[in-house]
């Protein structure tokens, strides 16, 4: 196994294993919190999960691509349109907004739809590694905390500005991430 997959892999396995605890081990998780307090726990899970980050970007940029499939011809132009519905779910999460009183995981759902949005353009075995990596994290974190919560109550509605705010945040967001795509993850979206 290339270094660059092996960093990829544990990256995704220390962010999943790192955000898989309060669902699938709370009693621990509560055992660490009155150990160590709120504060330093906040501060171990938040250098955890920045490692993690690092790792995958360490991973992704010292795999070569190697092309396992060519993505379709239309690929790419649905992923650019899949990519603008994930940012207003991804950030729906975050945000007060009545996206919540359709989805009861909008941010995870927005992880799933750029998951899908990368691998419908991009055929590398460093791209399956990652999104599907990520995208069945999201989709099995959403399973693991509708058992640890139990049932959804919906939201009550607020008012339509906070869409208008979602949607004008995740518009920046976007025309940023195209032209940050290039420094981010190596390719650029703007040109070609």
């Amino acid at each position: 196994m290339n270094t660059g997959i092996f960093l990829l892999c544990l990256g995704l396995a220390l962010w999943m294993g790192v955000h898989f605890i309060p669902s699938l081990a709370p009693a621990w998780r509560v055992q660490r919190v009155e150990k160590m307090g709120l504060g330093p726990w906040k501060g171990l899970f938040s250098v955890l999960i920045v490692t993690s980050l690092v790792l995958i970007v360490m991973g992704w940029r010292g795999t070569p691509p190697e092309i396992l499939y060519l993505p379709p011809a239309w690929g790419r132009h649905v992923a650019m349109t899949l990519m603008i519905i994930a940012l207003l779910l991804f950030f729906a999460g975050r945000l007060p907004t009545n996206l919540k009183r359709v989805l009861r995981h909008p941010q995870l759902t927005g992880v799933t739809l750029w998951a899908l949005a990368h691998l419908l353009a991009n055929g590398e075995v460093r791209s399956l590694v990652l999104f599907i990596g990520l995208g069945a994290w999201a989709l099995l974190e959403m399973v693991v905390i509708n058992r640890r919560v139990g049932p959804w109550v919906r939201p009550q509605p607020v008012p339509v500005v906070r869409d208008v705010v979602l949607a004008s945040v995740a518009l920046v967001v976007y025309g940023l991430l195209l032209y940050l795509h290039k420094y981010i993850a190596g390719i650029s979206l703007l040109s070609g």
